[in-house]
């Protein structure tokens, strides 16, 4: 089920609400972890089996780390929970890649499986290893309640595409939490916002780029649609998926819950490693607590360090996807961040702030072009288009550029609203009661948009489904 879909708009979230405020606080766990796992099997109803089993394996793994007096029997534990976790994610969403690999590398012939990848696999994983691992550390306390265990897990918000909210930013809040007036109307608010930004913005954009991505002819076409295809995916993926984290936060506020920001306007940033401080913030702190710290970090030799980094983005690149072009998605980051960092450091300190943002943008924009097209030879030609200005087919440039022409509006709102231009404004305007009736106004007027854009059927298509 979307967020963005009337279904939940209309019916999921106003009867979980009602049904939650006239409860007392001892039930609301119960409920939320219930309607959590309705919400995940409106969508995937197998695998909700696999999500309980994971829940209860990983409760009694947390128990016994907590139990055991013996530092060697902890660390056993804790590592049976990695590798428990692990297998889990490999199987399901690793494993026919493998095979595959192996097939065509050996000349094989092994019989794929027949599974699919479940929904949101790979957050619920990282949130339940986060949670081991910090009992592991004595970092946070084991959770005795399966209950309350199986709601951080479980909660709905979050359960599909993030943030992946670490247990420590909610423990007090999964059985000491309250909901004000003014923590609600800020959730409605901020839910608003990222319904917009998925609904009227990031669909638009996907309208544009899967039209030229998806074409069989694609690698046929004029180096600057693809140039445009790519510009509006990098605005597609950034809207949906921090649309999505704003009404996770959203939603989160309206049941109690402060999650942590994820994005912080990404493409405003100067360089490669501050736009990673920037996007999905959640998962690059993961990945630097969990896997680039333990590893060593920067504090250790020169090429260690560069291997650790090396590690953490090939596992990056993986996290999102079985498919090659995520892998070299993330070597290609690593490679620039490594330049960066030995390189450039100085040389972008002092260049003018509107050079590194062009040298940023320019940059990332290409690496939204290799995660977007899985195909390796048709993501060659394309950045060969790219490179010798290939002209195309022009047929085909005049049909898609009378038929894209439409969404051209949308592309320059996205440009204007992935700045924090909203922000700017907001602080200029120095009178709250007009400041709160203009937003007001205008959140009433984009939710209206939004149920407009849903009733006439728009194109409301949600990468993160498939991580």
């Amino acid at each position: 089920m979307l967020f963005s879909s009337l279904t939940f708009l209309i019916i999921f979230l106003p009867i979980l609400l009602v049904i939650y405020y006239i409860s007392k606080d001892k039930y609301r766990n119960i409920i939320l972890f219930i309607f959590s796992l309705l919400f995940y099997a409106w969508g995937e109803p197998k695998y909700i089996f696999l999500m309980l089993l994971s829940i209860v394996i990983n409760y009694f793994l947390a128990i016994f780390i907590d139990k055991f007096k013996s530092k060697n029997n902890k660390r056993i534990i804790m590592i049976l929970a990695v590798i428990f976790n692990v297998s889990l994610l490999f199987v399901f969403k690793y494993l026919n890649f493998f095979i595959t690999n192996i097939n065509s590398l050996f000349n094989t012939n092994l019989g794929l499986l027949n599974i699919t990848l479940p929904i949101g696999i790979s957050f619920y994983t990282f949130q339940i290893l986060s949670y081991v691992i910090d009992v592991y550390k004595k970092e946070v306390s084991v959770q005795k309640n399966i209950i309350s265990l199986g709601t951080y897990i479980a909660l709905f918000p979050q359960l599909i595409a993030g943030p992946i909210v670490r247990y420590s930013t909610i423990e007090d809040e999964l059985n000491n939490r309250k909901v004000t007036y003014d923590k609600f109307l800020s959730g409605v608010k901020r839910f608003i916002i990222g319904l917009s930004k998925k609904v009227i913005i990031a669909n638009n954009m996907a309208m544009i780029a899967d039209t030229i991505f998806n074409s069989p002819s694609v690698s046929e076409y004029n180096f600057l649609l693809i140039l445009l295809a790519t510009l509006s995916y990098t605005f597609q993926i950034y809207f949906d998926f921090s649309g999505y984290s704003d009404m996770a936060i959203g939603l989160g506020k309206m049941f109690g819950f402060e999650f942590l920001e994820n994005f912080n306007y990404p493409y405003i940033s100067k360089s490669i490693t501050e736009f990673w401080r920037r996007w999905h913030i959640s998962l690059s702190t993961w990945f630097r607590d969990y896997v680039y710290i333990p590893l060593g970090g920067n504090r250790c030799s020169k090429p260690r360090w560069i291997f650790n980094t090396f590690i953490v983005w090939l596992l990056t690149g993986l996290w999102h996807g079985d498919s090659w072009n995520f892998i070299i998605w993330g070597l290609y980051f690593f490679v620039i961040l490594m330049i960066e960092k030995l390189f450039l450091h100085k040389l972008l300190d002092k260049l003018p702030k509107f050079i590194n943002w062009i040298y940023s943008f320019i940059l990332i924009n290409f690496g939204w072009l290799i995660f977007r097209v899985e195909n390796v030879n048709t993501l060659f030609k394309l950045i060969k288009n790219i490179f010798t200005f290939n002209k195309g087919n022009l047929y085909l440039e005049i049909a898609h550029n009378y038929y894209l022409i439409q969404y051209l509006p949308f592309l320059l709102l996205a440009f204007i609203f992935s700045m924090p231009i909203i922000k700017y404004l907001d602080n200029k305007i120095t009178n709250n009661n007009l400041k709160s009736i203009i937003s007001n106004i205008m959140l009433i007027l984009l939710f209206v948009t939004c149920i407009i854009f849903l009733i006439n059927n728009s194109y409301n298509p949600f990468i993160y489904f498939r991580f």
